[in-house]
């Protein structure tokens, strides 16, 4: 069966549905109105280059076909006819945003192949911007042309703070991202172009830590709603490559995310107090998370308790990354239905990595979390729950964040409730099958763990299993886990691991199958 995720004015994405992670057993070849187009194996795949509000019929050999139609808009102008030069060397940041800035709602700025060195750019609502195959939309290396966008401004007649910056969880100054959009609606980034922001070329990526003021996002999209990013390929950032915040109703759909791996704070996709977020048929590979899911820092979470909320990440391929699938640490609006299926993971140190702390407080809730249909291959650990994450917070050698000791539960305490883990092929792990350490005072609520395989890679690396104080390192070891109030192994198997295949320590209830 083939299902349509989405259709713009020239683009449209499907996915065929089956019980395969990622790729199709076989594969398929795709036609368009009867004529073949190309033949794939993946199970999304993407149309481009379309007619804008006209019929098509897309078939799938084995999955049969579906009609669908494109939606109409209101013209489509080349970035060129506004002096964009597009040849790498010519400044095209005044020509774009003059395009962008003329454009009538529902219109398509259309970038034709070629290189479109920039600065900052500024989006509206209601428009498409069209980023053609061979095109690139490539960053400025000036870090003064990046300006710096306030945390917070106050209202010149409430006194209200409006909110503008953001960076790991707290509204700060930060240098405006390369492509850019607030309090935006009904915005789409199309088509197989790239968008670079040239960061290997510049500072961005030298001293990060001495830096006063936030590095850029490749994309920054705040306080926005009706987003759809499909297709593009986006590189290279300052530091996190993709950053919706406080925003809804968002798609990410066939895009892939790349950075080196020793690139600093490069996640790929990093969704901050969204609701309603979709990822689907994605490829990352960046030098830190792949995805991070995220709802803000204390103060944050304590104002807004907007909680990420309805996610779902579904046949992406994630590769090298620090986390394949990450939540928190800035997590105190909570976490809460996430689905994440039929996905491969590839040499992540983490597959799953849950971090949170003391302190992250009592609206930092996650809950009601399902892996299913999970392939890994080469992860250093692949299940990994962590309620004693000790970094980026100036209190992480305290006492209260170190001590072992059951303390009382009040509003600093964090929450982590159901977790559900099923049919999952976990192959050549290095460090240990799964840990999951919570607190005394706040066990993990309830984590299922049914029909999954671990085996280990003969030439295992050792390392620690999640960042936190005193940890030990760890090689080939099996299913670690601390302070959980019920859980359930299920048709598990941890074939290779040096030492005992199940630890289980101040556990409720343990019921083993």
């Amino acid at each position: 069966m083939i299902k349509t995720l989405f259709t713009g004015s020239v683009s449209a994405c499907f996915e065929l549905e089956n019980n395969s992670a990622y790729s199709c057993e076989n594969e398929y070849t795709v036609k368009l109105d009867g004529e073949t187009l190309f033949s794939s194996d993946t199970n999304v795949f993407s149309l481009f280059g379309l007619k804008p509000d006209r019929e098509y019929t897309v078939g799938v050999s084995d999955f049969g076909e579906i009609r669908f139609r494109t939606m109409p808009e209101t013209c489509a102008v080349n970035v060129r006819d506004f002096g964009a030069a597009g040849d790498g060397v010519t400044d095209d940041t005044q020509s774009i945003q003059t395009a962008l800035n003329c454009l009538p709602p529902g219109g398509r700025l259309c970038f034709p192949e070629g290189v479109y060195l920039t600065a900052p750019l500024t989006l509206k609502s209601h428009i498409t911007l069209d980023i053609s195959e061979n095109a690139v939309l490539l960053g400025c290396t000036d870090t003064a042309r990046y300006p710096v966008i306030p945390g917070t401004a106050p209202d010149a007649v409430t006194g209200e703070d409006v909110h503008f910056g953001a960076w790991e969880g707290n509204a700060v100054p930060m240098h405006q991202s390369l492509v850019f959009a607030e309090y935006a609606e009904d915005i789409s980034i199309v088509g197989r172009g790239t968008i670079d922001g040239n960061a290997q070329n510049s500072e961005w990526w030298i001293n990060v830590k001495e830096r006063r003021i936030a590095r850029p996002r490749l994309i920054f999209f705040n306080r926005c709603k009706n987003i759809t990013i499909h297709g593009i390929t986006a590189q290279n950032s300052a530091s996190w490559q993709l950053h919706p915040y406080f925003s809804q109703d968002l798609r990410f759909l066939d895009i892939a995310v790349n950075a080196p791996k020793d690139s600093p704070n490069t996640d790929a996709l990093d969704p901050e107090a969204c609701d309603k977020v979709e990822i689907i048929g994605c490829r990352f590979s960046v030098g830190d998370d792949c995805i991070a899911i995220k709802s803000g820092k204390i103060e944050l979470g304590k104002k807004f308790r907007q909680p990420a909320d309805h996610h779902t990440i579904r046949n992406c391929l994630m590769q090298n990354g620090h986390g394949a699938v990450t939540l928190g640490s800035e997590m105190a609006g909570g976490v809460k239905n996430l689905t994440v299926e039929r996905c491969i993971f590839r040499r992540t140190d983490r597959g799953l990595r849950i971090k949170t702390r003391r302190g992250r407080g009592k609206y930092a809730v996650i809950d009601g979390v399902t892996f299913e249909n999970i392939r890994m291959d080469g992860v250093m650990t692949p299940i990994v729950m962590n309620m004693w994450y000790n970094c980026c917070d100036p209190d992480r050698y305290s006492e209260y964040n170190t001590t072992r000791e059951k303390l009382p539960v009040d509003d600093r305490t964090p929450y982590l409730g159901k977790f559900t883990f099923r049919n999952m092929k976990c192959l050549n792990c290095h460090v240990a099958a799964c840990y999951c350490d919570g607190l005394p005072e706040m066990p993990i609520d309830e984590i299922t763990v049914e029909n999954i395989d671990f085996t280990y890679d003969p030439d295992a690396k050792e390392g620690v299993p999640a960042m936190k104080n005193n940890a030990v390192k760890m090689r080939k070891a099996g299913m670690y886990f601390d302070n959980v109030r019920k859980l359930t192994v299920r048709n598990v198997s941890v074939d290779g691991c040096d030492g005992e295949e199940l630890e289980a320590h101040n556990v409720g209830e343990l019921i083993k199958e």
